[in-house]
């Protein structure tokens, strides 16, 4: 298994950080095999297992696809359009990808009147979520990144600078998604030795469906430095989210 596939790997089991959505099945010789469950239509489930081979990704997946839901026949359909799309990408992590592109072919695979019948699902509804950092070297390079891809992802949150590094999304979850995609994949910082480098020890310390009305909702990306845990608590009661705050406290630094 290449250094990039594994790689990949470690990248999607902190991006598919919920319960049950992520887990690595088997790493061998023969290669490695994952699972993420997905949430598509309606909130509900297609599970979609992925076997990565010794060449990957020079050549494509092994991909199966399963659901209470939809049928065998629509399950393998999906599945061979997921081959298809892979076989449109370059020889590069594409798992990803393939992943944000299951929303679509679930709706096409539902029956007749479903997509009029949809509601905002998990991706399309507003999520918190929190991310630990381990360090930023090179801020200025660093905090236009993550400025420019909140823009970009239509997220809004707050850079919060101290012994703890965090970064607060609001928005989207598919976005959020993408935001933690982009973190673990872009070199965004410099090393002790000033080589450029990624994000390798990001961790999502909670991701949840936001209880944030429009009125108090987050707006814009904003840094902020906190230098103490009491000042961290105030951060987050400034912006109405103390339940989330007492959620993540066992995950901080003191």
């Amino acid at each position: 298994m290449s250094e990039d596939a594994l790689e990949e790997v470690s990248v999607l089991s902190s991006i598919y950080c919920g319960e049950g959505e992520f887990e690595l099945l088997q790493e061998s010789a023969d290669g490695v095999t994952v699972q993420i469950t997905s949430s598509v239509v309606n909130g509900e489930k297609v599970t979609v297992l992925f076997h990565l081979p010794p060449t990957y990704p020079l050549c494509l997946p092994d991909i199966s696809v399963s659901s209470s839901t939809l049928s065998r026949t629509q399950c393998q359909d999906i599945r061979q359009k997921l081959l298809l799309h892979a076989g449109t990408l370059p020889p590069e992590a594409m798992i990803h990808q393939l992943i944000e592109s299951l929303q679509s072919l679930a709706v096409s695979e539902s029956s007749p009147g479903a997509e009029s019948a949809i509601t905002p699902d998990q991706d399309q509804e507003q999520w918190i979520s929190v991310l630990s950092l381990d360090h930023i070297r090179s801020r200025n390079r660093y905090v236009s990144l993550l400025e420019r891809w909140s823009k970009q992802l239509q997220l809004s949150g707050r850079l919060i600078l101290g012994r703890n590094i965090l970064v607060l999304l609001q928005g989207s979850r598919a976005g959020i998604k993408e935001f933690c995609c982009l973190l673990k994949t872009v070199k965004v910082d410099v090393d002790s030795s000033g080589r450029k480098c990624k994000e390798r020890l990001m961790k999502v310390l909670i991701e949840t469906p936001s209880a944030l009305s429009t009125e108090n909702s987050l707006q814009g990306f904003v840094v902020k430095e906190c230098l103490s845990l009491s000042e961290l608590c105030a951060a987050f009661e400034e912006v109405h989210l103390t339940e989330v705050y007492k959620k993540i406290l066992p995950s901080l630094r003191d």
